[in-house]
């Protein structure tokens, strides 16, 4: 069994530290790559630090990676050595459910059918767990590798694999588009990518944010419109305008100041996960106008390709800032002040190769 280096949390207290792990040989639909670049989650802290249940020590996070295939089994058809390959959120799933059968994959209907990149029993290594992107290379299902362009900065493009695909499903769904609305909540590593997506597809794009400083740069990534919550005034003059807001405050907060703002049919769609519930949002608000708050992650595999294949017509990546392995425990820390603009990228040849 092929050996890697890795940076992996051995407890919920100490930082992370290099070590080795093993991967499993490449199989006959199994896809090898060497890690270029993989971005760094808020979901790596949650699952390191076990504030999430369940996490299995020793635990290696990153599940936003790009790479270069360096092996490929005899039944792969669409990889072949040198090629670019990129893994998001899961390596498998049962296939088998409805939901993996209309490509949604992400809401698998068998109880621990999905694995997910990092730390989920792996049914092909029996006994263990998965690993991720914090690593020198990972083996997985060509089922569950994407195709990458060349055209676009490698290391901006990692983050598509879980920031990206997060914004654009709902997007998509709800039908962002010319002549829509669209509110994006918070700007951070999530929401950053949701106004630029939301641009690229066309939708008028509005802003809201706590923080009066950030509107310059939410103009800058394509916003139309910023718009101060903690202002009432600013919060009326958009009353019952909005086909779709997309929340990515991760904080309990009041849904209302938000649900008041749908038009007739909007839709308020959260992503945060709270560490404690909102408050009950007003149900008058929702019958009155056939409003709806719904919620979303992720996305299947065909629309994760549909995604990459989307930014690379239209030149969308993340703003990044580059980090060595060495300091990704300075970089949690620094995600928990928010200070970074807007997602961290961990350089892989900075973790020497065995």
């Amino acid at each position: 069994m092929p050996k890697a280096l890795a940076y992996a949390a051995n407890d919920a207290k100490n930082p992370l530290k290099q070590t080795s792990i093993q991967r499993r040989e490449p199989g006959e639909r199994d896809v090898q790559f060497q890690i270029l670049f993989c971005g760094v989650c808020h979901t790596d802290i949650h699952i390191t630090r076990s504030e999430w249940p369940g996490t299995v020590y020793p635990c290696v996070p990153g599940h936003e990676i790009v790479g270069r295939v360096t092996k490929v089994g005899k039944e792969v058809k669409g990889f072949k050595p040198g090629d670019l390959a990129a893994v998001g959120c899961m390596v498998d799933s049962c296939k088998t459910c409805a939901s993996c059968k209309a490509g949604l994959e992400q809401y698998c209907d068998t109880p621990n059918g999905i694995t997910f990149t990092y730390n989920s029993p792996d049914p092909k290594d029996p006994g263990k767990v998965t690993y991720g992107g914090y690593s020198t290379h990972i083996v997985a299902d060509e089922r569950f590798c994407l195709h990458i362009s060349e055209k676009l900065n490698l290391a901006a493009t990692a983050p598509l694999l879980c920031a990206g695909i997060t914004l654009y499903s709902p997007l998509r769904h709800w039908g962002a588009a010319k002549g829509k609305k669209v509110g994006i909540v918070g700007l951070g590593g999530l929401g950053h990518m949701g106004v630029k997506l939301s641009h690229a597809f066309g939708a008028h794009t509005v802003l809201f944010t706590t923080s009066p400083g950030k509107t310059e740069d939410a103009l800058r990534l394509g916003a139309n419109e910023v718009v101060v919550s903690k202002n009432a005034d600013e919060m009326k003059a958009q009353t019952g305008s909005f086909d779709l807001i997309i929340s990515t405050a991760a904080v309990s907060h009041d849904l209302d100041q938000y649900t008041n703002l749908l038009a007739r049919e909007g839709s308020l769609v959260l992503l945060g996960v709270p560490s404690k519930p909102h408050p009950s949002p007003s149900v008058f608000n929702l019958l009155t106008r056939r409003r709806s708050i719904s919620g979303s992650i992720i996305g299947g595999i065909k629309e994760t390709q549909e995604m990459l294949d989307f930014c690379a017509k239209h030149n969308i990546v993340s703003d990044i800032e580059i980090i060595p392995i060495q300091k990704i425990n300075e970089a949690y820390e620094r995600m928990l002040r928010s200070d970074v603009k807007y997602r961290f990228v961990i350089d892989m040849a900075s973790l020497k190769s065995l």
